[in-house]
């Protein structure tokens, strides 16, 4: 008889909310990243593996942002009124928040996804080749962009996309400042090192509605609180070209943005090619593949990115 493995990491099928241990590592041991390439100091893996994010300051330049922002600025007005299910508005204004699969829609972040600067942190971190599970521009309009309540991603990637370990990081790349005032990215430190288990069913094609307002898969107040006060909140806030990663099991939200500055970022998941999608819990119909990419995986090979 076969006996099946149970989850390590169950959410959204019991009674009560919870806080579980991880039982992945944080920072992985280096298969492909040899120290003479490494991008991380010794200060910043320890940083990270403690708080479960890094900030790396203006880590791209002003021509750089410049061609990015402008690139961005061009996807939005020539998306916004094409009807691609891509386009995630934002609810009320009908702005657009957010754009996914930039990185097949678009070449310059497909090459953007590839920059050693980036690519190889994620790779460094998560010790072994990766592909992007994930990509996306949010566009955090001024006077109008809504917050993005707490949440740790690694729960819905596990839970709607099959995603079996904790193999995974994000990476912020800033496109405008983020200040403390329009909505910056803010994270629990330390949060990363317990698992979160949510309440609710899932309802089926639920990024429909998830990715404007995120109702299932939303953590216990009383769990949060806990883990703030453990960990304190930090507000990510930096100039235009900064960079911040964070782990995929780390704690983040943003407020809502009522400033006159609009706050945009572009947004990449990198997966270990060790941790490819499963099966999503519950019997769940996979995502569609522009939120979770399951086709034509492949490792991604380092290339700086070509001011064109």
């Amino acid at each position: 008889m076969i006996m099946l493995s149970q989850d390590a990491y169950p959410t959204r099928t019991q009674n009560s909310a919870a806080i579980l241990a991880r039982h992945d590592p944080v920072v992985y041991a280096h298969e492909v990243q040899s120290k003479r390439n490494a991008r991380l100091t010794a200060p910043q893996r320890d940083a990270y593996q403690q708080n479960g994010f890094l900030l790396m300051p203006e880590l791209f330049n002003r021509e750089e942002v410049a061609y990015l922002f402008d690139e961005m600025q061009t996807m939005r007005e020539e998306f916004t009124h094409a009807g691609r299910k891509e386009v995630i508005a934002e609810p009320g204004s009908g702005e657009v928040r957010s754009i996914f699969n930039v990185h097949r829609l678009n070449d310059i972040f497909a090459n953007l996804v590839r920059d050693p600067r980036v690519l190889n942190v994620a790779r460094e971190i998560l010790g072994s080749e990766v592909y992007i599970h994930q990509s996306r521009i949010n566009y955090k309009p001024g006077f109008s962009g809504k917050e993005f309540y707490w949440h740790s991603d690694f729960e819905t990637w596990h839970s709607e996309d099959g995603m079996p370990g904790m193999r995974a990081l994000s990476c912020s790349i800033l496109l405008t400042d983020n200040s403390d005032c329009n909505g910056p990215l803010m994270l629990i430190p330390g949060s990363h090192h317990h698992y979160v288990s949510c309440l609710g069913e899932t309802p089926d094609e639920n990024y429909k509605t998830s990715l404007k307002k995120q109702d299932v898969g939303v953590p216990d107040q009383i769990l949060l609180r806990y883990l703030a006060d453990m960990g304190g909140i930090k507000s990510c806030a930096g100039k235009a070209g900064s960079v911040v990663f964070f782990d995929c099991n780390t704690m983040h939200g943003s407020n809502g943005n009522i400033t006159p500055y609009p706050r945009s970022n572009v947004f990449f998941v990198y997966n270990s090619i060790a941790n490819q999608l499963e099966a999503p819990k519950g019997g769940l119909t996979p995502r569609p593949e522009f939120v979770a990419a399951r086709e034509d995986i492949a490792a991604l090979a380092p290339q700086a990115l070509a001011l064109v």
